[in-house]
């Protein structure tokens, strides 16, 4: 803001929980009110998200319980969990631009009631006989889970300066990530109780009430976000939203992904009991969904580029790692290699999340925009691209299941799979040190008139 524009010195809220007038860049606002409105609709949409990723991924712990009784196959089990990541990832596109059309408070809430559904619906065919007809519907309705994170993430967006953005929305999806790994040990508990999945399934459907309460009760809507078909279509018609899209799959991609295949491929590979499954695989999800904060605030310090570079780069060597024990069949190996892989897939949530409003304020300032102009065209534009890349980037978690159904039914192992996510990690870094990072030789002509989007961007923030 320059010293003759005005600003609201504070908040002001409507009836309603609308909130009419703000401007994060604006320290003093910020400073007098700002960011304690912020960090209050962060805390409560996480919770809500939280709830979200644990129903979306309810599948890859309901599976463990699934014995023979049942009659599934690990193709069909690993089928079951690929359709929850696939109405996970479509439903991020409307829930995106949910925010904008009903307030981020009032969709956090109705989303959140949502989980109702499948939680109820889990409970109530989940036992020996049901058809797979039935589970295949349960399982694909359990993807309303997965859109609670774009909407999230789309709000909490308007609400920080891009300074506190990569820190901010770094630990709104970790929170949310994090429901992955709860969700499994929770999992873990009622296993080695002796307890049923429907004991599991009881144990959400007050949180998820709880979610929907204190949703309403604490969060805001804003109303200078609004849905903006024209920023919808601009940001499908910007190559940075499909490359980012791109690198995004092989982050979060991975991280969705091998949560909801980690326990299978230790029964299916190794033999391992429900219960010694059930041990293991909530350590990748929790570290890795701990770690994304981490990543975010690391893309705020070196710029989200550089971090996301040397991350594929150590997920290429991890999974070559996974792939060695896979072939010489080490548990101890794989296992902690595979929690490595975790690990670097959270951190490249992060850091690759961090991009997205980076690269669009860099290209407000090469359209000759400034202040508060530059910071609102950013933010709407980043705003609509989010839902984009959140969903194709949530699709990779569907190529990795039906990449592990394809491998286990023609070659007993998973080791074919690794080898194609191996292939695309090269990829990824590849096309991140291409468009980011090689430096362009010095143009006489400014940039943005030369239209080169390797000169419009500023390497340092992306």
């Amino acid at each position: 803001m320059t010293a003759a524009s005005p600003s609201p010195a504070a908040p002001k809220r409507r009836a309603s929980r609308w909130i009419d007038e703000w401007d994060p860049e604006d320290e003093r606002f910020w400073e007098a009110g700002g960011k304690r409105v912020a960090h209050r609709n962060l805390f409560f949409s996480v919770l809500s998200e939280h709830i979200g990723f644990s129903i979306w991924t309810l599948w890859s712990v309901l599976v463990l319980f699934m014995g023979p009784e049942y009659g599934i196959d690990p193709a069909g089990k690993f089928f079951l969990v690929s359709m929850a990541t696939l109405v996970g990832a479509c439903a991020r596109v409307p829930y995106t631009f949910a925010v904008a059309r009903f307030g981020g408070r009032n969709w956090t809430v109705f989303s959140a009631a949502l989980l109702l559904l499948p939680a109820l619906a889990a409970f109530w065919v989940m036992e020996p006989g049901t058809s797979y007809t039935t589970f295949m519907l349960c399982a694909l309705l359990t993807g309303i889970g997965g859109g609670n994170f774009a909407s999230s993430m789309t709000n909490i967006n308007s609400f920080f300066p891009l300074r506190k953005k990569g820190w901010a929305l770094g630990l709104n999806a970790g929170g949310g990530n994090i429901g992955v790994p709860v969700v499994q040990l929770i999992a873990l508990a009622v296993i080695g109780a002796g307890g049923g999945p429907r004991v599991l399934l009881g144990f959400y459907l007050p949180l998820i009430l709880v979610a929907v309460v204190l949703s309403a009760r604490y969060m805001d809507n804003l109303s200078s976000v609004r849905n903006d078909t024209g920023a919808a279509r601009e940001a499908a018609r910007d190559p940075h939203t499909w490359i980012v899209s791109l690198l995004y799959i092989g982050s979060f991609g991975s991280f969705i992904g091998y949560s909801f295949a980690f326990g299978l491929v230790l029964q299916t590979q190794f033999g391992r009991t429900p219960l010694q499954a059930a041990s293991i695989t909530f350590i990748g999800p929790l570290l890795g969904s701990l770690i994304r904060p981490v990543g975010g605030l690391l893309a705020d310090r070196w710029g989200g580029a550089r971090i996301t570079l040397g991350n594929f780069v150590a997920m290429a060597a991890a999974t070559g790692v996974v792939v060695l024990a896979s072939v010489e069949e080490s548990l101890a190996l794989f296992t902690a290699a595979f929690i490595a892989l975790f690990v670097l897939t959270g951190l490249g949530n992060g850091s690759t999340y961090k991009m997205i409003p980076g690269i669009f304020q860099a290209k407000a300032r090469a359209r000759g925009l400034t202040g508060e102009e530059a910071a609102a065209w950013a933010r709407r534009l980043s705003g609509a691209s989010m839902g984009l890349i959140g969903a194709v980037g949530a699709l990779g978690g569907l190529g990795i299941n039906l990449a592990f159904r394809q491998s286990f039914q023609t070659a007993g192992t998973g080791t074919g799979a690794f080898v194609a996510f191996l292939a695309f990690y090269a990829v990824c870094l590849l096309l991140t040190w291409a468009v980011y990072l090689r430096r362009p030789a010095p143009a006489a002509a400014p940039a943005a008139a030369a239209g080169d989007t390797k000169k419009q961007l500023g390497y340092a923030e992306v």
